[in-house]
């Protein structure tokens, strides 16, 4: 199984400029698309349906090609699931870790705003 890095998820309290709201999670998403090093904040709503190692401890996140297989055999936080339109993502848990799988319907820049694939394509480089 190939892993590629796709981002850091970071707990956070404090709101930030440019927040995604994602209903069905009662969470804020904010930073990746202007992160040169993926880093993603994330807020969450008090009643959030995630984990509770999802919202309070880091988590890096790692594009793989099939994430039935990369779960597979580990120890399930979040069952895989859609979270939206041609993104596929599970949660492990590694040595007490949040461990987070992408897999992506097709190219990840056409499904995941600001994707990783996007970056690489122009060429910006962490600090640029």
């Amino acid at each position: 199984m190939t892993l590629r890095y796709h981002h850091i998820g970071v707990p956070t309290e404090t709101p930030r400029a440019g927040e995604a709201y994602l209903e069905q999670f009662k969470m804020y998403a904010s930073g990746f698309e202007t992160s040169p090093y993926g880093v993603e904040w994330l807020r969450f709503e008090p009643d959030s349906p995630l984990p509770a190692l999802v919202k309070t401890v880091p988590h890096v996140a790692f594009v793989v090609d099939d994430l039935r297989a990369a779960v597979a055999g580990k120890d399930i936080l979040i069952e895989p699931n859609s979270p939206s339109e041609g993104v596929s993502v599970a949660f492990v848990v590694h040595d007490g870790a949040p461990i987070e799988f992408i897999q992506f319907a097709g190219p990840e820049y056409e499904v995941w705003p600001g994707g990783d694939a996007g970056r690489q394509a122009t060429g910006r480089e962490p600090g640029a």
